[in-house]
């Protein structure tokens, strides 16, 4: 079973910077699809940012120009960098693969204040 550990949040003023780490127990990040999630309280958890195995990426609208996700195969990490916060991002923050989800994590908290 593939164990995923997300860090790096913190709370932010808007405007600001924050990057997200997400490890996985398993070599799996060389043919898996990967992808941060979020969920604000209330709502559901949405689909953030996609890498594929290709390196190519996929956005949801809200974040587009200002969060990258990136991957290192021989860490077994992804991440997630946030620039330019708004008080909107503030949700708490998951990785899991883009399709046959493992277990979710712990999740990592991200709070943007004005």
């Amino acid at each position: 079973q593939v164990q995923l550990v997300e860090s790096g949040g913190a709370s932010v003023q808007a405007g600001g910077s924050l990057r997200l780490s997400c490890v996985a127990s398993g070599s799996i990040f060389s043919f898996d699809a990967m992808t941060w999630y979020r969920q604000a309280p209330g709502k559901q958890r949405d689909l953030v940012a996609t890498i594929f195995s290709t390196g190519g990426t996929i956005y949801a609208d809200s974040v587009k120009g200002r969060f990258t996700i990136s991957r290192d195969g021989a860490k077994n990490t992804i991440y997630l960098q946030m620039n330019s916060l708004k008080p909107e991002d503030t949700a708490t923050y998951y990785c899991n693969r883009f399709t046959n989800l493992w277990s979710w994590g712990q999740g990592t908290q991200v709070t943007v204040f004005t």
